[in-house]
């Protein structure tokens, strides 16, 4: 599939469970169709917003089924990294549905640039499927370069874009003014979503538009189509809660609103726990202005 259809607003989709934390598939159901009618241009299931660590295989196989029929129109970038290749490729072995992979960068083992570069490389020769990066060294722990973006997308032709989130917008800058003429780049950090379209990005893989799909999908359109005076302005509406998607670990507190929107249970898996009392109520009150 042509990388075309990977631009726009896509949402990396939360994972709902119910009181006993068990995966509430029709609350799930029910968010993908609230992003269908949102007017989201792709969808990411089994991303990090997913809480996919603390999913099994039965798990992630439902819910990439549910994704398909409930929105069966849009294309599907599915969420596959681990921190070793065999796990990735096994990973990539079980997934259906898939128009093409978003693959992290290998998190925990701190990988040289050079062993970012031989891990993409050798993951395109086992797979058809188009591959997107994904650098957030918040989570990783190891920054992936804009030179080693840049060979990899030279050198391997299916590895057809990037998610960065690594929150350096010079070098987000200097992938989108140096990438093949085919090549997406796309957001990971909404905040930063409005100035990297104006900087040449293609679009955004957005966590706040789990909250509030249409807005945030309304806001990357008119960016990217060129009206920057009304992006702007509901850029900075929107802002309050970009930050606020991020004051405790995703997706504590975008799970949070979506409980207090009556979407979904608040409940996470282990590790994580449920938002605390004052990110509660500074959810509480940015919902308010969109109420």
């Amino acid at each position: 599939m042509k990388n075309t259809v990977f631009k726009g607003c896509a949402t990396a989709l939360l994972t709902p469970f119910k009181d006993d934390r068990s995966v509430d598939f029709d609350a799930y159901a029910t968010l993908v169709r609230r992003q269908v009618e949102g007017g989201v241009d792709f969808l990411v299931p089994l991303g990090t917003s997913a809480e996919t660590p603390t999913l099994n295989r039965e798990e992630k196989k439902e819910i990439l089924k549910i994704t398909k029929k409930e929105a069966p129109r849009l294309p599907l970038l599915v969420g596959c990294g681990s921190n070793s290749i065999n796990a990735t490729l096994e990973n990539i072995s079980s997934i259906e549905y898939a128009d093409a992979l978003l693959i992290v960068v290998p998190f925990y083992n701190k990988p040289t640039q050079e062993g970012i570069y031989q891990y993409y490389k050798a993951l395109a020769e086992k797979t058809e499927l188009p591959i997107i990066m994904y650098n957030v060294p918040g989570r990783t722990g190891v920054n992936m370069s804009a030179e080693t973006a840049l060979r990899i997308a030279f050198d391997v032709k299916t590895v057809i874009g990037i998610k960065e989130a690594s929150g350096d917008i010079s070098q987000v800058k200097t992938i989108i003014e140096r990438c093949p003429e085919n090549f997406t780049v796309l957001s990971g950090d909404d905040d930063m979503t409005f100035d990297l379209i104006n900087a040449g990005a293609q679009g955004v893989i957005s966590v706040a538009s789990n909250v509030l799909p249409a807005q945030v999908s309304q806001m990357v359109h008119l960016a990217l189509e060129g009206h920057k005076a009304e992006a702007r302005q509901l850029n900075e509406k929107l802002y309050p809660l970009f930050k606020g998607c991020f004051v405790e670990s995703n997706p504590i507190p975008a799970k949070e609103a979506l409980h207090q929107l009556g979407l979904c249970s608040a409940k996470m898996r282990l590790p994580l726990t449920e938002a605390s009392e004052k990110t509660k109520e500074l959810i509480y009150n940015i919902l308010k202005e969109w109420r």
